[in-house]
């Protein structure tokens, strides 16, 4: 406890891993924190704390602090170095593996139930769905495979209920389905809906990630979160249900026609 009797800021390891990076630039610009608080426009308390790892500041302050102190990009990637760090623990241990499997995949096939497909997302309608802006910073960062070069083939499925089950505004919806479109003109982007009904062996939501070496790591949704499994068996089995799903849901022209027909009649 302070002097005052209030608790002081818990000081985290990974964040003050970035506050020395900070300090060490300051330092070795010859700035003092009252200065560096003033050049930023913050108060020298803020300052003090990035550096001692009480809190956490957002990107655009580390691009602030690194044209600040002409640190040419070092500040911003130990930002993006801690985000990481963050990353690994906000993400359930079972589901640690799959970001990079999905990063590294060349052919992604995905199953969506309830939600647009994470890739998908456009950034208002990820918002509405996650409870900061790292996380949504994470899952924008996410979605730059899809300009990579070369793309990885991604198949996705989404039921029917995903396009009317409201997310946001109206405008957010509109905006979602609208990219869902665009998206699907892409070459290697395939997208069809599935209508509402039963699938024998589907049951929930799913992506397999296939790699380069042909190997396959797949990430299946449970009520508890999810889980990563390579059981040949189990990925026989999502395979086996991917295919239903491909043959008996809209085609990829069928499929953009209603979502066209959503937008009109429920969006606009």
């Amino acid at each position: 406890m302070s002097p005052s009797g209030s608790a002081r800021p818990r000081i985290d390891p990974d964040l003050a891993g970035f506050g020395t990076v900070v300090k060490r630039c300051r330092e070795a610009a010859g700035i003092k924190q009252g200065e560096l608080a003033e050049l930023a426009n913050v108060a020298r308390s803020y300052i003090s704390h990035v550096e001692c790892g009480r809190t956490k500041c957002r990107r655009d302050f580390a691009e602030r602090l690194d044209n600040t102190l002409n640190t040419r990009g070092e500040i911003v990637q130990a930002w993006d170095d801690l985000l990481e760090k963050i990353k690994q623990v906000r993400y359930p241990t079972h589901f640690v593996a799959f970001p990079k499997a999905e990063a590294s995949a060349d052919q992604l096939r995905v199953y969506e139930n309830y939600l647009v497909y994470g890739l998908f997302q456009t950034e208002a309608y990820a918002r509405v769905l996650l409870v900061d802006d790292d996380a949504v910073a994470t899952r924008m960062k996410r979605q730059s495979l899809l300009s990579r070069t070369p793309r990885p083939m991604i198949s996705v499925v989404m039921e029917e209920s995903v396009l009317y089950r409201q997310v946001g505004s109206k405008e957010v919806m509109r905006e979602q389905l609208e990219h869902l479109i665009e998206l699907s003109l892409r070459e290697g982007i395939f997208l069809q809906i599935a209508r509402t009904a039963y699938y024998r062996g589907v049951r929930a939501s799913f992506t397999i990630a296939t790699q380069s070496d042909r190997s396959e790591i797949a990430y299946v949704v449970k009520a508890t979160g999810g889980e990563t499994t390579r059981d040949p068996s189990e990925l026989a089995k999502i395979s086996e249900a991917m295919h239903t799903l491909n043959a008996q849901s809209l085609n990829t022209e069928d499929s953009r026609a209603l979502i066209r027909k959503v937008i009109e009649e429920r969006w606009i």
